[in-house]
Parts: structure tokens; sequence; C-alpha cells
């Protein structure tokens, strides 16, 4: 019996069905993404040397026995999503959840799940993990659904964040102490992850200082990276008062309590990373006034040393682009173009600027005196 075919018009509609359920599920598996760093599925996998089955990934994590079919599905759709990959399969005798009359057994092939790139992120959350169960934690997320009725009132208007919660996201952390340390660990992750990279792949950006002052440096994840890589280089981090009051112990990094927007101990160099994209322009040109006046002349090696998101830097990175831009406004914040850089620059006073685009979807940029 042959086939009737399908008209053009007809499969374009389809295919605009299929990208509407795709960009519409999105949300799924971000939820898939984060029960994966609940139940911690990539350390159980990386404990069995990198692949394991379902039996030896339900060893090291706590699933209900009614749920293990229902894990095996979330399995296949962080598989789908290139969280994780198959690389064999095996005949075993899997436990899973008695229907009726069955014995509770499932027997044929199991997949064997192997940690990819991405997931191998999330081993121990010591490099993006933690930074992800930030973003994906309720706190985060609620802000969101309601962008459309934010859309619809007039600036200046609270925050994404503050018109779901009530408050300020640094106001809620301040006394919340599970949010404070969720945020804490997010930041030291993420710091000590992409500021291990810009040593590695642009060293130069360190080099000919002797001092160094981080501002908004949090607890000094960042500062202590550049501390360990140039020995030579003082390293101080500056932040609000009950920030440094948790400050760790036993590092070289000194820790100076104060406000960025009033002043800035002086250095060779001040670093701002992830800093400046919470703040509008105006905010933004005072933070770097302050640091212009902490920092000696071009000549002498004076400068800012900027890691932040460069929206357009290079097309691979597009869409990650666009999304955080939007992302960042939950604070009121803007990712910008190198025009919007260069705007606030120059208002600043600074007389030049590189950008060195070698952190993926983020770059390093110095500022010059």
């Amino acid at each position: 019996m042959a086939l009737t075919g399908q008209s053009t018009d007809d499969q374009a509609v389809l295919d605009a069905e299929h990208e509407l359920w795709t960009t519409t599920f999105s949300y799924i598996k971000s939820m898939a993404l984060k029960s994966a760093l609940d139940l911690r599925l990539a350390d159980a996998i990386h404990h069995h040397g990198g692949a394991a089955t379902l039996p030896q990934i339900l060893s090291r994590v706590a699933v209900h026995p009614s749920k293990i079919p229902c894990l095996r599905r979330l399995m296949r759709t962080l598989t789908v999503s290139g969280v994780f990959s198959v690389v064999q399969q095996q005949d075993v005798v899997v436990p899973a959840a008695p229907v009726n009359n069955d014995t509770g057994t499932y027997t044929g092939a199991e997949p064997s799940y192997t940690l990819t790139p991405v997931s191998r992120l999330l081993v121990g959350s010591q490099k993006s993990g933690s930074i992800m169960a930030f973003v994906l934690s309720p706190v985060l997320v609620a802000p969101f659904l309601g962008i459309g009725a934010w859309f619809q009132h007039s600036l200046p208007d609270p925050c994404l964040f503050e018109q779901a919660h009530g408050e300020a996201l640094w106001e809620m952390s301040g006394h919340d102490a599970a949010l404070d340390a969720l945020i804490n660990s997010a930041m030291v992750s993420d710091s000590r992850f992409i500021v291990d990279i810009a040593v590695r792949e642009s060293g130069d950006v360190f080099r000919g200082i002797s001092s160094l002052v981080d501002v908004g440096g949090g607890l000094g994840a960042a500062a202590q990276v550049i501390s360990e890589a140039f020995p030579h280089v003082e390293c101080s981090v500056l932040e609000l008062e009950h920030v440094v009051s948790k400050a760790p112990a036993g590092t070289s990094v000194k820790y100076v309590a104060g406000d960025m927007f009033e002043s800035v101990p002086p250095a060779d160099a001040v670093f701002l990373k992830s800093v400046l994209h919470d703040w509008d322009d105006e905010k933004c040109v005072k933070i770097l006034k302050t640091c212009r006046k902490a920092v000696p002349p071009r000549e002498a090696g004076g400068k800012v040393i900027i890691i932040d998101i460069v929206v357009g830097a290079d097309k691979k990175h597009g869409e990650v682009h666009a999304l955080l831009d939007l992302y960042i406004m939950f604070i009121n914040g803007v990712e910008r173009d190198e025009q919007e850089w260069s705007k606030i620059f120059l208002e600043a006073g600074f007389s030049d600027y590189k950008i060195i685009p070698v952190l993926g979807f983020r770059s390093i940029i110095e500022v010059y005196p």
C-alpha cells in the first residue's frame, strides 16, 4: 500500500510544532539536570570509574525502590540531552518496582551510562555543579514565572527577584543562611574554575604586576588561585564587612572591609570578576572611577582586569549570551556588547581597553588608565 506524500506546507507546520515543543520543554531539561545534581548521579558514575549500569548507580544514590523505573526514564532524558552517554549494553537482572504479580526484576540489555565532558563538570560539584545548583534553585527559578507581568510595569520598578520574593537577593541572603551558603558555594566554585583557566590561557595578564585587589571577590577564591599561580603578587580582596567576617583563615590573601562605590585599596591591578554585570551603567561608571583612582598610570603597569561577558564576541556563544542577558535581569543587571563596555570605560576616564576572548562564553578585558 503506497503512502500518501506529505505536502511541504504540512511538513513545515509540523517542524514548527516540533521546535515549539522543544523550546517549551526546555525547563524539563533544566529540571532533569537539577535532579542529577540533587541525586549526585555524576558522582555515582564517577565512583565506578566513569561508566556504570543502573544497578551500580543505585548502589550510590538514594532512590526509593518504587521509583527505579522512573530513574531509568530520567537517565534516558539526561542521555538524550548530552549530560551522560551510553557506550555498551550488557545482560543483567535489575531490581525494579513490583507491579501486580511481577517479581520486581527487569531482565534484559542494561545500558552502561558514562560521563561526558558536561557531566564531568558536575562531579563533586567542585567546578560548575555548585553554580548550577544555585541557578536552578527554586528561589532563583521562581522569579522567571512572573517575567511576563514584570514587562508590563514601568522602570524603575522592583527587579524580578524582588517582585517574586518581596526583597532583593542580597537582603534575603543576609538573613537566610541556606541561601547565603548556596551563593558562596556557587561563587567559590565558579571563580576557581574560570580563573584557573584564565591563568593557564592568558597568564600574561597577571605578569608584570606586584599587587592586585579583587573587588567584590567574595570569599577570595579567585584571588587565591592568582596568588598560588603568581606567589610574588600581593593579593587582597575588597568586600563588605559581613563577607570579610566569613573569610577563610590560613591564606596569603588579605581581606579588606569596604565599599567599592566609595574607594578601592591601591594596587597595580584591580580585578573584577562577574561584578559589573550586576549594575546599571551609572553605577558601573562609579565603580570603575574608584578603580581608576586605585591603580597607577598605564606606563607604570596600572590596569583593571575584568572577567565578564562581551555579548557578540563570537557567534558560537550567541545563544548563551542572549540567555544570560535575559537571566541577569532578575537583579536588574545587564550583559554588555563591546560598544556598551567601551562607553562606560570612557565615561569612567579610561583611555583604552583590550578584549581577550579565551574563556568560552566569557572574556578577559584589560582596561588601561
